[in-house]
């Protein structure tokens, strides 16, 4: 509220033996809902409207049930049926016993929400009312005012900004059964989509073949091979202001794939290899006024080889890593990247979430449009 903000609060029955909806009333000047057939404006249904005005929703302090029954979907009361029924995004500061939280189930709650795009705010160490010591207690209020503030912030740099960005691998067929590819798991891209929708852009997501959920609010293209993702490329480029290539193409495809499975009948098989279409190349011919993002997976020489990729394609950023380093390859949670900018600038990033990772890098394109905006306006 001192920020400018208009609060509404929704509280759960268990909170109110807590803290009365008085309280809150008295405090943020609106009426508090706790049932989910609380009205307190006629002519209004409150649960859609709270969920349909809201820049942000924050649970806080959320418990074990909470994450349990949003999860899952349910909306047996107040707050679980606004979350469900709204758009904007959703930020977390869960607060439970360290047992509860570390839970198998807790857990896998968790991570099924942050794949539909909702944000926490971690629980840090510290002493239990009950007397237990671990990860658990709700993070202090100025953590939680800095995560609310800067996700409000999110949900504004990139409005209105259309965005591509490619993921995973591509499957190259040798006959019905096999296929050429690589060990991508298609994470890295995922969640530079997903930062980029939380800043706001309009975001289209050409996928390879993943077993990942694609972030909430994303249009998702799937395909298969590198012609298919060049082909859908060139459908929506010409609607995008910028072009991110995190999918890791294969170079090359068998010439000839055959149309029936081939059997075990010789020691040796040679299959001759074609180079495949190069994306991001074709994408730079195109370039006009779009910021162009490319993605070098090296293992050696990594930054030379980044640097003369940026240079050769005619990218306006690179983020390059050494797939043979600990943590920073394929099918990992993490990654470790370097951002290389066209104006010669190196930004080394350290080990973190790919999560973190695409953010980044969404952070970096926002500083580019931001300069590219007062260039032309100077």
């Amino acid at each position: 509220m001192h920020a400018g903000h208009t609060v509404r609060v929704a509280m759960t029955h268990s909170a109110t033996r807590l803290i009365s909806p008085d309280t809150f009333a008295a405090l943020t000047g609106n009426p508090v809902v706790v049932d989910v057939f609380d009205e307190p404006e006629p002519g209004q249904i409150a649960h859609i409207r709270l969920a349909q005005e809201a820049d942000l929703i924050l649970i806080a302090p959320a418990t074990a049930h909470t994450l349990a029954r949003l999860a899952l979907g349910l909306a047996d009361d107040m707050l679980t049926t606004i979350a469900l029924a709204t758009h904007a995004p959703i930020l977390i500061a869960p607060a439970m016993n360290p047992a509860m939280w570390t839970h198998p189930a807790t857990q896998a709650h968790v991570q099924t929400l942050q794949a539909r795009g909702v944000e926490f705010i971690d629980p840090t160490y510290g002493i239990m009312a009950c007397g237990d010591e671990g990860w658990g207690k709700i993070a202090d209020t100025t953590v939680i005012v800095q995560a609310v503030q800067q996700c409000l912030q999110r949900t504004q740099d990139l409005r209105g900004v259309r965005m591509l960005i490619t993921a995973g691998p591509t499957y190259e067929p040798i006959d019905p059964v096999r296929f050429v590819g690589n060990r991508s798991s298609g994470k890295m891209g995922y969640a530079v989509a997903e930062a980029a929708r939380a800043h706001g852009a309009e975001v289209t997501l050409i996928t390879g073949p993943t077993a990942l959920t694609p972030p909430a609010g994303v249009k998702v293209v799937r395909v298969q091979t590198a012609q298919q993702m060049l082909e859908a490329v060139q459908e929506a480029l010409d609607a995008c202001d910028v072009f991110i290539a995190t999918a890791a193409v294969a170079d090359y495809r068998p010439e000839r794939p055959l149309s029936s499975k081939r059997k075990r009948n010789s020691q040796h098989w040679t299959l001759r290899m074609v180079a495949n279409p190069d994306i991001l190349g074709t994408v730079a011919q195109r370039k006009g006024n779009r910021i162009v993002v490319g993605f070098a997976a090296e293992t050696d020489k990594a930054l030379q080889h980044a640097q003369e990729k940026l240079q050769r394609k005619n990218l306006d950023l690179i983020a390059v890593n050494d797939v043979l380093e600990p943590g920073s390859g394929f099918e990992v949670d993490t990654n470790r990247l370097t951002l290389i900018y066209a104006d010669g600038r190196i930004e080394p990033l350290p080990l973190m979430s790919k999560r973190e990772c695409g953010e980044r890098l969404i952070q970096a394109v926002v500083s580019l449009l931001h300069s590219r905006q007062t260039r032309r306006e100077a």
